[in-house]
Parts: C-alpha cells; structure tokens; sequence
C-alpha cells in the first residue's frame, strides 16, 4: 500500500489540517452555525407565505 506496507495510524504526529491548533476551528463552527439559521429563518418565511396564499 502507498505509502506505507500497511495503514496505521501510528505515524500521524499532528493535526491533519491547516489551522488546526488555532481558534479557527471555532470560527468555522460559528459561521457555519450563522448561516444554518439564516437559511431556516429565509426558508421559514417562505414557507409561512405559501401557506398564507393556500389557506384563503
């Protein structure tokens, strides 16, 4: 197997990714979480106004 005879995890020695021992990690999660209510509160309302025209 490439690059290693068999796959372990023995030979990670830091983080996988860039930015990862900084407070990156949880910005991302912040906006990640901003825009998941954004697109409930827009989908909600939009939802709300079809239902207004469907129930009169």
């Amino acid at each position: 197997m490439f690059p290693y005879e068999e796959a372990s995890w023995d030979v990670v020695d830091g983080p996988m990714y860039i930015l990862a021992n900084t407070s990156a990690p949880g910005w991302f999660t912040f906006i990640a979480v901003v825009i998941c209510v954004v697109v409930l509160v827009i989908g909600q309302r939009s939802e709300a106004e079809k239902t207004k025209r469907f129930d009169k």
